[in-house]
């Protein structure tokens, strides 16, 4: 009767690696991870190219041979460049670069800046202390590193002078003493004059 297991192990041995012992190695538990990176076992491409984990070129060699030199080392053999020609695979420890990757992107969440759109509601008939008012307060939005949405409601009779609302949009703008850009110029959208400002650089 033939070994059929045995034979599996003997000619394809990366796959006893990922299979048999999933639960109890550290290549097994990241077949369970999914993720962009090919690693071990998943990696059946007839030759790959190899950088060690020193950074040195270690040749083409095939698939196999590669995650020999890896699980010498207790390292992973991991796919970065699966388009190229031979595919590109790297030895090294893919618990650390995990974590490592997961730092970094952390830290570029951190020192983002989210830029929020805050609204500033004015009326066709707004006096000149009002319109100071809302332009002191646009300010201090834009001072924030904020966008800032500025619109007017037209009422009733007033749709029939939405040049009027632009005007005010105009002289509102002129309040803000060129702290601000204007991403979008007023414009009359249905019973609503609006327009979008950004933070002058």
């Amino acid at each position: 009767m033939i070994d059929r297991s045995g034979l599996y192990y003997a000619v394809q041995p990366a796959f006893f690696i990922c299979s048999a012992e999933a639960g109890n190695t550290k290549k097994g538990r990241y077949r369970r991870i999914k993720d962009q990176h090919q690693i071990n076992g998943e990696i059946r491409d007839q030759e790959v190219r190899v950088i060690g984990s020193d950074g040195q070129q270690l040749g083409i060699m095939s698939s196999r041979e590669a995650l020999h030199l890896a699980e010498e080392s207790d390292l992973d053999l991991v796919k970065i460049s699966p388009t190229a020609k031979p595919p590109v695979c790297k030895i090294m420890d893919y618990g650390k670069f995990k974590f490592e990757q997961g730092k970094k992107e952390k830290e570029s969440r951190k020192n983002q800046k989210m830029v929020e759109v805050k609204e500033v509601r004015l009326s066709m008939t707004i006096d000149t202390n009002d319109l100071n008012v809302k332009s002191r307060q646009a300010q201090k939005f834009l001072d924030s590193g904020n966008k800032v949405m500025v619109s007017i409601r037209l009422r009733g009779r007033q749709n029939a002078h939405a040049s009027m609302g632009v005007d005010v949009m105009n002289e509102f703008f002129e309040t803000l003493g060129g702290k601000a850009i204007m991403d979008k110029k007023p414009a009359n959208e249905g019973r609503n004059i609006t327009m979008l400002l950004s933070p002058a650089k």
